[in-house]
């Protein structure tokens, strides 16, 4: 579900890639060293944004270090570490989990609740730390269970969990900027809740699999219902995004919100209708 909010790497300049690679790299360490490999595994594309936004509006005092990595070792490589990059960084674990959880529910996958094991000592610590954002989460998670046992919930009802999940991940802090980053991590939230919909349909119709679109799918109009449904989402988002005051990484942050974020999107579409002519 994750892996959607992700930059359009073709319309960025240089040096505005390089800024992004260092935020990813960061959280990217800053998993494996707080969580361990198990943690480093759980890193996304979205809560990569996540931090790059929370640094980008709040501008604390951030530690550059160039290094080597496993991954990479031949090149050094620049990565970016802060308070909200620690953040991310609970928040990814927390999501990891819950996915975690989610996929033993829904398909008995032993692996994903071996690794739910291995991530159980984390999760316990940031529960412990964020105890009111670990409640939203178990409470929108477990409506949206209920929603799909049931099979009769809209999407909309299924996205706006999903979506309160996001904003109460966004919403940091209470203060000032609270109901903006809350509005972001809502519509965010909705736009991947649907559009994870879309783009698993086929696999869920052979698995036999709850997804609140297949019923719509026929529809001479759902390729356009669809896009009308996520495009709306992504310009509350945006609309949301445009009333903060940053200045630092803003054309990353656009790059992501107005473009890279409709690459799976595009890429899934195209290979439908390729498949229907």
């Amino acid at each position: 579900m994750f892996g959607y909010v992700v930059i359009n790497k073709q319309e960025l300049k240089f040096k505005e890639y390089d800024i992004y690679q260092s935020y990813y790299c960061g959280l990217c360490q800053t998993l494996k060293e707080h969580y361990g490999i198990s943690g480093q595994i759980s890193l996304n594309f979205d809560m990569t944004f996540l931090s790059l936004l929370l640094s980008s509006l709040y501008e604390p005092d951030s530690r550059i270090v160039n290094d080597r990595c496993f991954l990479h070792p031949i090149k050094k490589r620049q990565k970016c570490f802060n308070e909200y990059i620690d953040y991310a960084a609970m928040m990814t674990i927390l999501l990891s989990y819950y996915k975690c959880d989610d996929d033993w529910r829904d398909d008995k996958a032993i692996n994903k609740l071996a690794y739910a094991k291995l991530l159980n000592k984390g999760f316990n610590k940031i529960k412990n730390q964020y105890p009111n954002k670990v409640e939203i989460m178990e409470k929108e998670l477990n409506q949206i269970h209920i929603y799909e046992n049931n099979g009769e919930a809209s999407i909309d009802e299924l996205a706006g969990c999903f979506g309160r999940i996001f904003g109460n991940i966004f919403a940091m802090k209470d203060d000032i900027w609270h109901d903006d980053l809350y509005e972001i991590g809502f519509y965010l939230g909705k736009y991947i809740y649907i559009m994870d919909a879309y783009d698993d349909i086929e696999r869920d119709i052979k698995k036999h699999t709850f997804n609140p679109l297949i019923k719509n799918m026929n529809d001479n109009d759902f390729e356009d219902k669809s896009y009308i449904l996520l495009e709306m989402m992504i310009s509350k988002a945006t609309n949301a995004f445009e009333c903060l005051p940053i200045i630092e990484n803003i054309e990353i942050l656009r790059n992501i919100l107005y473009s890279g974020i409709w690459s799976r999107y595009n890429l899934r579409r195209n290979k439908r209708m390729e498949a229907e002519d």
